[in-house]
């Protein structure tokens, strides 16, 4: 039979058929997903009833095959043949005539005739295989065959290649959105206590990383924190004021809220301290595991000893990074707590504790509660918001995870037992304690410490290391206290604030020693400070000491800085954006260099190298003659850079430092400006930049987009008119700004032919935005590779910058925490644990999950009192943690006859 060919081009009527369609899908589309609330809460809605979820996704996904094979097998109708359906069908079937009642056959005709309607309805504008060319042809209708020509007679079926294609790629997205919108769980039902099983196994912690301190928003914070605290606060109003006037300081030693005497009556005792918890989860929660374990079996030499928990727990500080915000403290601080040792089931973390001590209902008495405890000071971090996040977590609540908390003030007395007392003191952001706290401990010693008791102070910044470093005097109460006071009977001095472990003890001599050792232990979960800067430490009170122990070693600290230099852009990605800024706008005004051709011209590579600097000195000089954002970004960096160097150092070096800091940024910036200049350049010379203006990119895709893919029906032309315009031109201008180096060839071109004052101002902002696209690329690894060395050379070769070139390391690794132990005789044994390398993943702790949990058990009583342990039972805190110092403090003898109290009592 004959056949006619028809092409769709403008048969049917406006709007377009095809549109109709489409609108009708979107608005059923829309309706489905507006009425289903979100994919996630119809999940959780259909997962009580698995089976019936199962059994539509399964329904999806035929009628996708479904659809895929009826697309298939529609084949090419725009080919309407003269040949009717009755002609074509009963010629089958010779025997049969059309009156025949096969009612079966009947149903099926029609059916077929339904699926040729639907086929002319949807699919009909493909047109025909003559109608599209080579690429096209071969695509959709397998016409690989016909080269050199037309061929005789274009198939008008859609080929086997692509009806395969179509019906794989249906099956693929299907299953796709099957499997991300139901899970593995929905499609394989299990049990309920299978399930509850897989959803603790899958279960993580859900631990903050260390607090990225070269990030533009965490570093604003807490500076604008600490200006509004020493301006509101410091001098005006200070929080220890209020709650001395609270606690109606009279009698120093009859204070119930500030004197502790509950450890007094014990044979011997253990506690332990730290400082400076509250940054990476990980960290935090490593630390807090070892103090929450019932025992503690570490290698001592030789020997393997076995460490009880302590009874006391002395936090020295800063409690969470880096300002002391709600959430921080509940994220940093309470979190990894509570995952090492729970708080009691009935802990309500709103509730607000305003007469404590509020015990456990079995223990009737402080004296008579036997789980741990703790004690805590503010750190200067801590003050930030004059201490009321401090006041409000620590002072009215009961619970930090499973240690008690009856501390009511910021600063208190501890009486231990065989004469041991430890007075925790809060120097707030004056580093030094204040009148009524001087009134308070002074009475304290004169009424209740005797001349032979020892005393442990315990303050948050170890003044005599920081004292020594910046050469300052501070804490004249504090030295007051000690030397005039205690006299002698200060033992031991414990601090935090540097996040190392360090111990100095005295040089026996004739004279008197105000303090017999002094240590510092900040490594409580904060990044990691040096400790070679501080090798250097001799005297306090004019009393020698020696180095006894550190950690990390001198060696070690040296070694870790050198990862400014290898790693400070990993660490400190966010780094990137302000370097990148700053660089583009060293080099603003020198943008574009148009005469370049003389760099490259010399026949060698040191004549090409003599006059690629010879430019940028060029450039330089013509930078700070004739523009102004260049070199008034220099001056704003140049002071910033000479602020930036710490007061230690005198003034000269300061500008010495500041001035070659800067030298080599700007040195950097115009190195990268002139490499991108000549690449541009070098790229227009050669013919591959700047050859059809802005929009090559777009008038590339056109000309494909005619030739391969032809507009037969006016499609496009509808598009264009139903959007405004819209359609072509967000294209076009899309595709202007993924052709970066176009737009920056043609408008550079333009600026060297006709001067800056030829761009208009929108011209000139496009240019200089996309320039910056690419400069800051360039620019962001040269800013941290030379910041890094910059911090690197500080902190080795001028001792400097300490605390800017580890925070930029945020090294997790290198944790510890000391425990101290009361012996029978009175002697007070040290224990310094450590921790080298910090676990990066956890997982619940079987042990734990499997031990039974009485509803009215403490979690100190348990076995297994943290959640979770590490994933490798090799990289366990409990499994890695070593002793990396131990010396013993005897405790003062009484001789025979000897008064128990000292010579103020009556």
């Amino acid at each position: 039979m004959e056949t006619v060919r028809t092409i769709f081009t403008h048969t049917y009527p406006y709007p377009h058929e095809h549109s109709r369609h489409a609108v009708i899908a979107v608005i059923l589309g829309c309706v489905f997903f507006i009425s289903s609330d979100n994919m996630h809460t119809l999940v959780l809605k259909l997962d009580s009833n698995v089976k019936w979820w199962s059994m539509v996704c399964s329904t999806l996904q035929v009628i996708s095959i479904a659809c895929c094979v009826f697309y298939s097998h529609c084949g090419n109708l725009a080919i309407i043949r003269e040949k009717t359906l009755e002609k074509r069908h009963w010629s089958w079937f010779p025997r049969w005539n059309k009156d025949d009642n096969f009612s079966w056959l009947a149903k099926f005709v029609r059916v077929y005739e339904f699926k040729d309607q639907v086929c002319k309805s949807w699919f009909a504008p493909v047109g025909s295989a003559s109608d599209y060319p080579f690429l096209s042809k071969w695509v959709i209708y397998g016409e690989l065959t016909c080269s050199g020509g037309s061929c005789a007679e274009s198939p008008d079926e859609i080929s086997p290649i692509y009806s395969l294609w179509a019906t794989f790629i249906g099956l693929y997205i299907a299953n796709y959105v099957v499997e991300r919108s139901t899970g593995w769980a929905l499609t394989h039902p299990v049990s309920q206590n299978e399930s509850e099983k897989l959803k603790k196994k899958q279960m993580k912690p859900d631990f903050l990383e260390m607090v990225p301190w070269y990030s533009g928003h965490r570093c604003h914070s807490p500076v604008f924190d600490l200006m509004v605290s020493v301006t509101l606060f410091v001098g005006r109003f200070d929080m220890r004021m209020m709650q001395a006037a609270m606690s109606r300081v009279e009698d120093g030693a009859k204070q119930d809220d500030l004197l502790y005497d509950q450890f007094s009556e014990h044979d011997e005792m253990w506690f332990d301290f730290m400082a400076d918890t509250g940054d990476g989860g990980n960290s935090s929660y490593s630390v807090a595991r070892l103090l929450a374990q019932p025992l503690l079996r570490v290698r001592n030499k030789d020997s393997l000893i076995t460490l009880p928990r302590a009874n006391l727990l002395l936090i020295g500080g800063d409690l969470a990074y880096p300002n002391p915000s709600s959430f921080n403290y509940e994220t940093r601080l309470f979190r990894p707590f509570e995952y090492a040792l729970q708080p009691p089931i009935w802990y309500n973390e709103e509730h607000v504790a305003v007469n404590k001590p509020e015990l456990p209902r079995e223990f009737p008495t402080l004296k008579q509660y036997d789980g741990p405890q703790c004690f805590l000071i503010p750190g200067n971090h801590d003050w930030f918001d004059g201490l009321q996040t401090f006041m409000r977590y620590i002072c009215h609540k009961s619970w930090l995870g499973g240690w008690f908390m009856p501390q009511k003030k910021s600063y208190f007395a501890l009486q231990l037992p065989k004469g041991w007392w430890v007075f925790g003191l809060d120097l707030a952001l004056h580093c030094d304690i204040d009148d009524y706290q001087f009134k308070f401990f002074s009475e304290l010693i004169k009424d209740k410490v005797s001349d032979y008791d020892s005393v442990i102070i315990m303050t948050h910044e170890p003044s005599w290391l920081l004292d020594w470093y910046w050469n300052l005097v501070t804490g004249k109460n504090i030295s007051h206290l000690i030397r005039d006071h205690l006299n002698g009977r200060c033992k031991l001095r414990i601090a935090g604030d540097l996040h190392h472990y360090m111990r100095h003890s005295y040089v026996p001599l004739e004279k008197p020693v105000y303090v017999q050792h002094l240590l510092v232990n900040g490594c409580g979960g904060a990044f990691l400070h040096p400790t070679h800067v501080f090798r250097n430490f001799k005297y306090l009170y004019g009393t020698p000491y020696d180095s006894k122990a550190s950690y990390p070693s001198f060696q070690d600290s040296s070694r870790i800085a050198l990862g400014n230099i290898l790693k400070f852009r990993k660490k400190n990605w966010q780094f990137d954006f302000i370097g990148g800024i700053i660089y583009f706008i060293l080099a603003f005004s020198v943008f574009p260099q148009c005469k370049l051709d003389h760099i490259l011209q010399d026949d060698t590579f040191s004549g090409n190298v003599k006059s690629f600097f010879g430019t940028i000195w060029d450039i330089f000089i013509y930078m700070l003659g004739h523009s102004y954002v260049s070199p008034a970004a220099v001056f704003f960096l140049l002071v910033a850079a000479i602020t930036f160097v710490p007061s230690k150092v005198s003034r000269k070096r300061k500008v010495m430092i500041g001035v070659l800091h800067v030298f080599a940024h700007l040195s950097a910036a115009l190195i990268l400006m002139l490499l991108l200049e000549l690449g541009i350049d070098t790229c227009i010379r050669h013919n591959l930049l700047a050859t059809s203006g802005y929009h090559t990119l777009y008038e590339w895709y056109r000309s494909v987009e005619s030739e391969h893919f032809p507009d037969r029906t006016g499609l496009r032309a509808r598009i264009e008119q139903w959007t405004f315009g819209l359609y072509p031109a967000c294209i076009k201008y899309l595709m202007s700004a993924f052709d970066v180096p176009e737009v920056m060839a043609v408008a550079r071109n333009n600026i060297c032919k006709n001067g800056m004052d030829s761009l208009s101002r929108g011209g000139a902002v496009i240019y200089y935005a996309s320039v910056f696209l690419y400069f800051w690329v360039f620019s962001t690894p040269i800013v941290s590779l030379i910041f890094g060395s910059y911090l690197y050379i500080c902190i080795n070769w001028f001792h400097i910058h300490f605390d800017e070139a580890f925070s930029s390391l945020r090294i997790a690794n290198y944790k510890s925490f000391t425990r101290f132990h009361i012996t029978s005789k009175g002697d007070l044994e040290v224990f310094t644990l450590a921790v080298d390398k910090v676990p990066k993943a956890w997982k619940l702790d079987p042990s734990w999950d499997s031990e039974s949990k009485l509803p009215q058990s403490l979690s100190y009583r348990r076995k297994f009192p943290s959640k979770w342990r590490a994933v490798s039972p090799q990289q366990d805190p409990v499994s890695t943690v070593r002793i990396v110092d131990h010396f013993v403090v005897e405790h003062t003898a009484k001789p025979e006859g000897a008064s128990v109290n000292g010579p103020g009592t009556p």
